[in-house]
């Protein structure tokens, strides 16, 4: 189904909602499988068109591309955390990402260079929260939300290691 284009994420808060934060992102990290496989280079993606779906790569879980919010370089530069969209983000903001792993194979590491997550909710679960985190695991198909409060300027980096 995820091959066939089931491609999203959904969040919903709890009753009494979220603490207030400065600025909120939604993030998504994918796979892609295509016939092309390893023989197409990374930045020729976007000149690529349609690239057909592999189920042999797919099963060998050797993707083509692993990227965020369907498409490379798509979270880096001017669209880095720290300037995000050109929403300026400022020493002693906090920041509150939703990141979903629409997978449909590999776990994603998500991690934000430069910085510690000041509360990580695991899998998604507002009920389970973990503090001051580095790195967390995002399964294939699953979903965590993390909290960062800006300590130094700059653009962050952020990478599923």
């Amino acid at each position: 189904h995820i091959a066939n284009g089931m491609y999203g994420l959904i969040v919903v808060e709890p009753a009494q909602g979220l603490g207030r934060v400065d600025h909120e992102f939604y993030l998504m990290q994918s796979e892609f499988y295509t016939e092309k496989g390893g023989r197409l280079q990374y930045i020729q993606l976007r000149d690529a068109g349609q690239l057909a779906f592999s189920s042999e790569f797919g099963h060998l879980e050797q993707p083509t591309f692993v990227v965020f919010n369907g498409r490379p370089e798509s979270i880096v530069g001017e669209r880095a955390l720290g300037s995000f969209g050109g929403d300026k983000i400022n020493v002693g903001e906090t920041v509150r990402l939703f990141v979903g792993n629409i997978g449909p194979n590999l776990i994603s590491s998500f991690h934000v260079i430069g910085e510690i997550f000041d509360r990580v909710y695991v899998e998604g679960s507002f009920d389970l929260v973990n503090r001051n985190v580095q790195t967390t695991i995002v399964p294939a198909g699953g979903a965590a939300g993390v909290e960062i409060k800006v300590d130094y300027p700059g653009d962050y980096t952020i990478v599923d290691h």
